[in-house]
C-alpha cells in the first residue's frame, strides 16, 4: 500500500522547506541587483539616452520598475493557475524566466534593454511568488499553515538580507580568472551567480515538489472582494488582511531611503547602518516559524493584531532613536512584531480563500507587501523634509489604523 503521508524535515513537510530553499535561493540571486544595478549603471557599462533623464532617475526607475510590474502582474498570474491547476509549472517558469533574465544582464549595454530585463524579472516574479504561495498553502491544513508560512518566509526572508551583503563583496573582489572563461569582472561574476542561484531553485522544485492531488483546474471568475458578505462588516477580511500587510512593510520600508540623515543623527557610518537595517530582517526570520506555528494553535488573529499594536511604539521609537543601540533595538523588536503580522495574516487568507482561488486572492497580500515597500519608501523621502520623526510617526499611524481594521472586520474563523 502507497504511503501518502508526506515527508517532514524538523516537524514541517518536507516540500514546503524545499519551496522555502527554493526562494532563498532565488532572493538571494535576485536581492543582488538592488546594491548592483546601481553600481552598474554608474560604471559606465551601459550606455545611451534615455529621454533626457538623468542617471539618477534611471537608476530609480530601473529598480523601481521591478515591483512596479510584478504588482501588475500577480492577479492574473495568480487566477491563471488557479484557472489551470499546475503550481509547479508557474514557479519553474518563472524561474527559468528570472535564470535567463539575470544572465543577460552581462549583455545589457543600454538603458532600454535595462528597462526591458527588469520588466521580464517583474513578471518572473509574478508567476512564481503567487503559485508558490498558493501552493504553500494548498500543501497545508488550517492546523499547520502558520507554521508552514512562517517556515517559507523566514528562508526567503535569508535570502533577501545575505544577497545585497554578498553582492557588494562579489563586485568589489573582481575581476575573476575562471578556468576555460577566462578573466570576468565583478559585475558579470555577480549575474552570473544570481542565474546559477534562479537555477539551483529550478533544479530543487523540479525534482522534489509536486503539486497536490486535490489540486484542480478552476474556471470561475477571479474572485477578489473589496466589500465583505458577512454581516455586520463592511470590509472583505482578506482584503483586510492586505491593507494590514500593506501598512506593516510601509513601516518595513522607512529607514532604507534615509541612510544618510540616520548615519548624521546617530553619528554612526554605514556598518552600524547595515546592522541596523538587518536586524529587522533577521529578527523576523528567526521568529516567523514560531509565531506561525503558535497561530496554528492559539488563533492567527490575536496575533495579527497584537503585532499591528506593537509596531506603534516600536515605529515611532525609531524616530526618536538617539544612539546606534536604540536604533538596533527598535529595529529588532520592530522584525519581532512584523513576524507576529506576516505570516498569520497569510495563513488566515489561506484559510478564507476559496477553494481554487488561492493564486488569485493570496496575490493580494503579496502585491500589498511589495506596494508597502515603494510606498514606504516614497513616504519616507517625502516626509523627512518635515523632520526626521515625522515618516515614523505616519508609519506608526498606519499600524495602528491597521489593528483596528483587522480587530473589526476579520473574523476569528472561516465564516
Amino acid at each position: 500500500m502507497k504511503n501518502n503521508t508526506p515527508k517532514t524535515i524538523f516537524g514541517t513537510d518536507a516540500r514546503v522547506v524545499v519551496l522555502g530553499i527554493a526562494r532563498m535561493a532565488d532572493a538571494v540571486g535576485n536581492s543582488f541587483l538592488v546594491v548592483v544595478l546601481p553600481l552598474y549603471i554608474a560604471s559606465g557599462e551601459v550606455s545611451g539616452d534615455l529621454f533626457g533623464l538623468s542617471e539618477t532617475l534611471i537608476t530609480g526607475i530601473v529598480l523601481g520598475l521591478f515591483g512596479l510590474v510584478s504588482s501588475i502582474c500577480q492577479p492574473l498570474t495568480g487566477r491563471l493557475s488557479d484557472k489551470l491547476g499546475k503550481r509547479r509549472l508557474f514557479v519553474l517558469v518563472g524561474l527559468f524566466l528570472f535564470m535567463i533574465a539575470n544572465f543577460l544582464y552581462t549583455f545589457a549595454d543600454s538603458y532600454a534593454l535595462l528597462l526591458l530585463i527588469r520588466t521580464a524579472q517583474g513578471i518572473a516574479a509574478a508567476l512564481t511568488i503567487t503559485a508558490t504561495l498558493a501552493l504553500v498553502s494548498e500543501l497545508s491544513s488550517e492546523n499547520n499553515r502558520g507554521g508552514n508560512m512562517g517556515v517559507y518566509n523566514a528562508f526567503r526572508l535569508i535570502g533577501f538580507g545575505v544577497g545585497p551583503l554578498a553582492s557588494g563583496a562579489l563586485v568589489e573582489g573582481g575581476p575573476y580568472n575562471l578556468p576555460l572563461i577566462g578573466s570576468i569582472n565583478g559585475f558579470v561574476a555577480a549575474f552570473a551567480l544570481a542565474a546559477l542561484a534562479a537555477l539551483l531553485s529550478i533544479i530543487l522544485v523540479a525534482f522534489f515538489v509536486r503539486d497536490p492531488e486535490n489540486t484542480k483546474p478552476n474556471n470561475e471568475k477571479m474572485i477578489i472582494h473589496f466589500k465583505s458578505s458577512i454581516p455586520g462588516k463592511i470590509l472583505d477580511p482578506i482584503f483586510t488582511l492586505g491593507l494590514a500587510t500593506l501598512f506593516m512593510s510601509m513601516g518595513f520600508a522607512l529607514l532604507a531611503p534615509i541612510e544618510i540623515e540616520v548615519n548624521e543623527r546617530l553619528s554612526q557610518g554605514a556598518f552600524l547602518f547595515s546592522i541596523e537595517f538587518s536586524a529587522l530582517i533577521v529578527s523576523m526570520a528567526i521568529l516567523q516559524p514560531i509565531i506561525g506555528k503558535a497561530s496554528d494553535k492559539y488563533g492567527r488573529k490575536v496575533f495579527i493584531v497584537i503585532g499591528l499594536v506593537c509596531l506603534i511604539p516600536i515605529i515611532l521609537f525609531e524616530g526618536l532613536a538617539t544612539q546606534p543601540w536604540h536604533m538596533i533595538t527598535a529595529r529588532t523588536l520592530h522584525g519581532i512584531s512584523a513576524a507576529m503580522v506576516f505570516a498569520p495574516a497569510l495563513a488566515l487568507a489561506g484559510d478564507l480563500a476559496k477553494k481554487g482561488q488561492a493564486g488569485a486572492q493570496l496575490s493580494v497580500l503579496s502585491v500589498a507587501f511589495g506596494l508597502g515597500i515603494s510606498f514606504g519608501a516614497f513616504l519616507t523621502g517625502f516626509a523627512i523634509r518635515f523632520g526626521f520623526i515625522v515618516p515614523f510617526a505616519i508609519g506608526a499611524i498606519l499600524a495602528g489604523i491597521g489593528a483596528i481594521l483587522v480587530y473589526t472586520q476579520v473574523p476569528r474563523h472561516k465564516p
